[in-house]
């Protein structure tokens, strides 16, 4: 999968998606630590090792680059930035019982305007996929001749 790049003074209308997600009983807010086990236990149990160091690094950011929505205190999703590298966004991931309801698009939003606000022009989305889902929701477009990338260190 390509690397992908968004503008971050470029991002679409983000109050109809949020409005969608808080209809449905759907809170997106930014993670405290007090609620770092739970994130982690979620992102292990439905994603796999990897994406929990790298969410278990957005914790040590401060204020945490975690994002996360959940529906009657329970995780649902979550999305992180600047876990394996500044200015990077990911990962992301909801759970699968719950997509198709503008969650992964509202974290996705929410992490993006948040990395504008701590002064980041543009956004890098690693190894992204699905493709379409990024280019519809946030106008990112596949960064040519990405490789080697920041993945291509894993061990």
């Amino acid at each position: 999968m390509a690397d992908m790049l968004v503008n971050l003074y470029q991002l679409p209308d983000s109050a109809p998606v949020y409005e969608r997600t808080e209809k449905a009983g759907i809170k997106i807010t930014r993670a405290l630590s007090p609620n770092m086990h739970k994130v982690l236990d979620f992102v292990r149990r439905e994603f796999g090792e990897g994406w929990t160091s790298e969410t278990f690094a957005a914790f040590a950011n401060h204020p945490t680059t975690c994002f996360v929505a959940s529906r009657d205190g329970e995780v649902i999703g979550f999305a992180d930035y600047d876990a394996t590298a500044k200015g990077y966004f990911g990962p992301t991931g909801v759970l699968e019982s719950q997509r198709n309801q503008g969650i992964g698009a509202a974290l996705l939003l929410k992490c993006l305007e948040a990395m504008r606000e701590d002064g980041y022009g543009y956004a890098i989305i690693g190894s992204a996929g699905p493709e379409h889902f990024y280019e519809l929701n946030c106008g990112a477009r596949v960064i040519e001749n990405d490789t080697p990338n920041v993945y291509s260190r894993m061990v």
